[in-house]
């Protein structure tokens, strides 16, 4: 397999804890899986864990040279864990097209998070 997409990506929890609170229930729908919500609502701190997916999504989009736009839903980048409790992307919709189209067969994912600040780094592998 050969390295052909990368993407990095910082986010502020406060300013996405903002925008919970601003917008509930819809802005979380429209931007995260139920697994993803279901994960992030199973732990004490869960702003930071939504956070963590909300930077692996933007840079899943940045590795996909898209942004968000173009059709790709939100949801079309799933943050999920495997066996180990590694983080892992799951992509559906025209994001999955997307990245058909360039050769990407899986990715290699890492998140951390700390009170302020979330960050993720994900890189298309083909």
């Amino acid at each position: 397999m050969h390295t052909l997409a990368h993407g990095i990506d910082l986010v502020p929890v406060a300013r996405l804890a903002r925008s919970i609170d601003q917008h509930g229930d819809r802005f979380l729908e429209r931007v995260f899986t139920s697994g993803e919500r279901d994960y992030a609502h199973a732990n004490k701190r869960r702003d930071e864990h939504l956070a963590a997916r909300f930077a692996a999504k933007e840079a899943v989009f940045k590795a996909l040279g898209t942004g968000w736009s173009g059709g790709i839903a939100w949801t079309d980048v799933e943050v999920t864990r495997d066996e180990s409790g590694r983080p892992a992307i799951v992509l559906t919709g025209k994001a999955a097209t997307i990245a058909a189209s360039l050769g990407i067969k899986s990715w290699l994912v890492s998140l951390s998070h700390t009170e302020d600040h979330a960050i993720a780094s994900v890189i298309g592998l083909g």
